[in-house]
């Protein structure tokens, strides 16, 4: 045990936290009164102990509602940090009557998509350029021309992407008119849950459900986001597994597109509804929890469900028209034979329903057995493709990237020094400037590092390795 780690465990039992250590898993246990919260986290072993989102993984473990129901099991995957109130790379196992709507906030079903081309890299580094001038505009600029019906969002809402690809075939509008419809039906088998989520449209945004017009143009839609979200070209570098490449339709030396982002405005407004909800309907006379953190029971934890997924249902639409979006313009640089197929899509800010629990994934994605799992570097490192292994001990669960090092301020105030931050080594497509420093590769953990103790710990195996050659950022 580290001088630094002692000094850690000691200044964390003064806080009623007990803190242990076998190899890389950190056991970690909470008494208040008679109760012992619980939760395991998975760390490289070089890889400091956040004290700060420490606290609030127990916190998190601590949550309680005066009803009933209970959180069963808590774990942190290895990109593990202090969230504003809930830590990123949690995951949470609680009955299905219960649910924290603030574990998943308001980037509802935020996830990954990886999708690859047969283009050779120095014919795409030679029309590189034509691209670009072309997705600026799709990916920045809101150029792109995508009015749907009122119909095709009231099928989303309610049954996803199986709901909106029969409903909008039948009359596409704007770019979609180019769209093949055969080929993304076709992809929904590689989306999570098919991309299909039974929602409602009770739960969406008047604007978006409304009679009184024949079609809408919604500003969210097929748009990448601040923050870390983003849309990279990238090299597929190595294959570790050939058979399940092989199977997943990857070869060495191809193009792959990966995109990160969520639910946009639509999740915006999900998440700070039933944010609010779960306050306003605490129960009358009891203190309120010193976390801060409210969860729903019984009806309400089932209405919330229903409202998520609506969210989710818009997520994966927005990944898929983003997508589609970079598939017209690879087409008409490349070739209209380029079919670009879609490999894998994933969320990782969401709750699932699973066996009889309901399991919370804030910055965690699902990595069950022979799924394909994303987990993204920063746009300056690599990023891997892995298959799930079903590890029950960490609740079927793996990093979504390598989690964050350094927090923005501090990007901002390295850089003002004229320290190295990593920006030498990217490429990146951007109209914020802020978004450089912030996302430098220099804010992130090392990526190979978090990979390898998950390999290490059976959560994961390893396929592919893509590194990243051009990023936009919103």
């Amino acid at each position: 045990m580290t001088t630094s780690f002692k000094r850690l465990v000691k200044a964390l039992n003064k806080q009623n936290l007990s803190v242990t250590k076998t190899n890389s898993v950190y056991y970690v246990a909470k008494k208040i009164c008679d109760n012992v919260s619980s939760a395991q986290l998975l760390l490289p072993e070089h890889f400091d102990l956040d004290g700060k989102a420490l606290k609030q993984l127990m916190s998190f473990a601590g949550v309680y509602h005066p009803n009933g129901g209970a959180v069963k099991a808590v774990k942190a995957t290895p990109d593990f940090h202090a969230g504003s109130l809930v830590p990123v790379g949690a995951v949470l196992s609680t009955t299905k009557d219960f649910i924290i709507p603030q574990a998943i906030g308001t980037d509802i079903h935020c996830g990954m998509r990886l999708h690859v081309a047969d283009i050779d890299i120095a014919l795409w580094q030679e029309k590189k350029p034509l691209l670009v001038e072309k997705l600026r505009g799709d990916l920045l600029l809101g150029s792109r021309d995508l009015p749907m019906a009122i119909s095709s969002f009231t099928a989303l809402f309610q049954h996803g992407l199986l709901g909106w690809i029969d409903e909008t075939k039948k009359q596409p509008m704007g770019d979609l008119q180019a769209a093949d419809f055969k080929q993304l039906e076709s992809e929904l088998e590689s989306i999570f849950e098919y991309g299909s989520l039974q929602g409602g449209c009770k739960w969406a945004p008047e604007s978006h459900t409304t009679d009184k017009r024949n079609c809408i143009r919604d500003a969210s839609l097929a748009t990448i986001g601040g923050g870390n979200h983003f849309v990279e070209f990238q090299y597929l570098e190595d294959i570790a597994d050939n058979k399940q490449a092989f199977a997943w339709g990857l070869h060495k030396g191809q193009l792959s597109i990966m995109i990160h982002t969520g639910s946009r405005a639509l999740g915006l407004h999900v998440g700070n509804y039933w944010n609010d909800k779960a306050k306003q309907a605490w129960p009358n006379g009891e203190k309120f929890p010193e976390s801060g953190i409210f969860p729903l029971y019984g009806e309400l934890a089932s209405d919330y469900f229903s409202a998520m997924n609506t969210a989710a249902n818009y997520a994966n639409l927005n990944r898929l028209l983003l997508a589609e979006i970079v598939r017209r313009r690879i087409r008409e640089v490349f070739g209209a034979n380029i079919e670009m197929p879609l490999v894998y899509d994933a969320p990782h800010n969401i709750v699932t329903q699973e066996s009889d629990c309901y399991i919370h994934r804030k910055g965690a994605t699902p990595a069950h057995f022979g799924q394909p799992v994303l987990i993204p570097g920063s746009m300056g490192d690599p990023s891997y493709l892995m298959m799930g292994l079903g590890n029950q001990a960490f609740l079927c669960s793996a990093s979504h990237g390598a989690g964050r090092a350094k927090p923005r301020h501090e990007m901002f105030r390295l850089n003002r020094d004229g320290q190295d931050i990593g920006l030498g080594c990217i490429d990146c497509i951007t109209l914020k400037e802020d978004r450089l420093i912030e996302e430098a590769p220099g804010a992130y953990k090392d990526i190979n590092a978090v990979v390898d103790v998950q390999i290490q710990n059976g959560i994961v195996s390893p396929v592919a390795k893509l590194v990243p050659l051009l990023t936009f950022k919103g």
